[in-house]
Formats: structure tokens, C-alpha cells, sequence
């Protein structure tokens, strides 16, 4: 094997590295906006619990401008099912489809750390690779160069 082959070989494993770097930290975001998402099931799961029929609250309009409104009646709450479709559900089912749909967000992380995990032990191994095959080319070196003294 000549050294100019066993460079192009390390510049694939490199690149190789480099795909699987940025792939983990595609992931590693898409974690992020889960655990971002968790966090707004959790404030509106103690908002839907320890709100009352009567309640004063602040409604988003968007743009960061907000309403004050009363809560008529704490029973009639409009859930997201996903998918574009929504459900009314009293205030325990609301609370409950909140849970269950916090619970699928932790599923999903689990499979994407598994991902993550699986990417690591990949580079770890090409890792490993890069370094055999460079102590290989320095083993051939210092064959040639001896080769060269004698």
C-alpha cells in the first residue's frame, strides 16, 4: 500500500467522522426542542390543574401581546391530539392527555439517545481505524527510510 493511497483513506475516515459529528448534533437539537416541548406540557399541566372555574389568566394573542381573560369553566379545555386534530376534555382528562402526550416525547428522546449512541460507538471505531492506519503509514516510513540508510 503506497502512502498516497493510505492518505485518501484517512481523509474518507475523516469525513466519515465528520458526517457522524454533525448527524449527533442534528440529534442532539432535536433533543432540545423535545425537552423544550416537555417544559410547555408541564407549565400547562400545572396551569390546568390548579386553575379554577373563574380564574383571571393571560391569554397569547401572538406577536408577544397578551389578554386578560376569565375562565368560564375550567371543564372545557381544548387538548392538541396531534396530527391537526384537537379534543375538549374536563380538567383530570386534559391534564391526563397532557401526561400521556409527555410520556411519547420521553419515548422519543429515548430512541434518539439510543441513535446518539449508537453514532458515538461509530466514531469511536473510525476513530480507532484513523489511528491504526497511521501508525501503519509511520510504520512503512520508517521501513523506507531505513531501507534508504542501508
Amino acid at each position: 500500500m503506497s502512502l498516497g493511497g493510505g492518505g485518501g483513506q484517512m481523509q474518507q475516515v475523516a469525513q466519515q467522522i465528520e458526517e457522524l459529528e454533525q448527524h449527533k448534533q442534528a440529534l442532539q437539537a432535536e433533543i432540545e426542542g423535545l425537552q423544550e416541548q416537555k417544559r410547555e406540557i408541564d407549565e400547562a399541566i400545572e396551569a390546568i390543574e390548579t386553575l379554577e372555574s373563574g380564574s383571571t389568566v393571560q391569554v397569547p394573542l401572538g406577536g408577544g401581546a397578551y389578554v386578560r381573560a376569565e375562565v368560564q369553566d375550567i371543564d372545557e379545555v381544548i387538548v392538541d391530539l396531534g396530527a391537526d386534530y384537537s379534543a375538549e376534555r374536563d380538567q383530570e382528562g386534559a391534564a391526563s392527555s397532557l401526561k400521556s402526550k409527555k410520556g411519547t416525547l420521553d419515548d422519543q428522546i429515548e430512541d434518539i439517545q439510543s441513535d446518539i449512541a449508537e453514532i458515538e460507538t461509530q466514531t469511536q471505531e473510525l476513530e480507532q481505524k484513523a489511528e491504526q492506519m497511521q501508525a501503519q503509514q509511520l510504520q512503512q516510513l520508517q521501513q523506507q527510510q531505513q531501507q534508504q540508510e542501508e
